[in-house]
């Protein structure tokens, strides 16, 4: 789904949290952080190391960049998304293994996929650089 920027993207509250009734300020902090899920949950994550793939190093066919990537995950779906903006379905990476790679359990929410994009700096921003 996400292969462009501008498509949007929708935060699915999970499916074992329900909306809390209004009042309730424990269950609201509950509901706001619980974790993406469902169907139709888009989900990312840094991967600021070197990936390989069946022993070959991934690197991004726009700049060359060997590390610093944006891990994106839609229903079975991992993509990988560099700084300079580039991006590309991954079919080696599968969904157990992305949430493997979830090691920060705390979790920001965007109302659109680009606007996560933006925030994280993977728009073609910081196109040539790694952050750390």
């Amino acid at each position: 789904m996400p292969r462009t920027a501008e498509q949007p993207a929708t935060t699915v509250p999970t499916a074992t949290v329900a909306q809390p009734a209004a009042g309730d300020p424990l269950r609201q902090l509950e509901y706001e952080t619980a974790p993406p899920s469902g169907p139709d949950a888009i989900r990312g994550a840094q991967c600021p190391h070197e990936l390989a793939l069946r022993g070959m190093p991934v690197v991004c066919s726009g700049c060359r960049a060997r590390r610093d990537w944006l891990l994106i995950n839609h229903r079975r779906n991992v993509w990988v998304r560099c700084r300079c903006g580039h991006q590309w379905l991954e079919p080696e990476i599968t969904r157990k293994d992305f949430d493997a790679m979830l090691t920060d359990p705390s979790w920001t929410y965007y109302p659109a996929l680009a606007q996560g994009q933006i925030a994280l700096g993977f728009d073609g921003t910081f196109a040539g650089l790694y952050v750390e």
